[in-house]
């Protein structure tokens, strides 16, 4: 069976999705620079994906990488995390590690934008 015709995708949508691949790309390597091992990247599951998994000093951390036009634009990009399907792609992830779902973990979020440095929140949010 032939596949199904897909709308060609615009420009724009091209720009953004490759400007998503840079923003993770930088990401981690400004968590290398912070000692973190970078474990995945890009990491799909069936409820979801996670852009960047890492670890440092036996913690593991889930992170969501959002880059943003403006330095302004970080309350709004916080709010445009979705928590619920981060969780839920980390609790897939964790069972699927079990050895790493033995030890601590935290979502973290990493703002970009231009010619500015990363910002990286901690502990951004609960997974409860």
């Amino acid at each position: 069976m032939p596949p199904s015709p897909s709308k060609p995708k615009s420009d724009k949508r091209i720009a953004a999705h490759r400007g998503g691949h840079r923003a993770e790309a930088l990401a981690a390597w400004f968590l290398r620079l912070q000692l973190y091992r970078v474990i995945a990247t890009r990491y799909k599951t069936p409820v979801g994906e996670i852009d960047l998994i890492a670890t440092r000093f036996g913690v593991t951390v889930f992170i969501e990488v959002k880059a943003r036009n403006q330095k302004s634009g970080y309350a709004e990009a916080l709010e445009a995390v979705n928590t619920s399907r981060i969780s839920r792609a980390a609790q897939y992830w964790l069972a699927k590690h079990p050895a790493q779902a033995e030890t601590p973990f935290r979502f973290d979020v990493i703002f970009l934008a231009p010619r500015s440095w990363p910002r990286h929140v901690i502990n951004a949010f609960d997974a409860s």
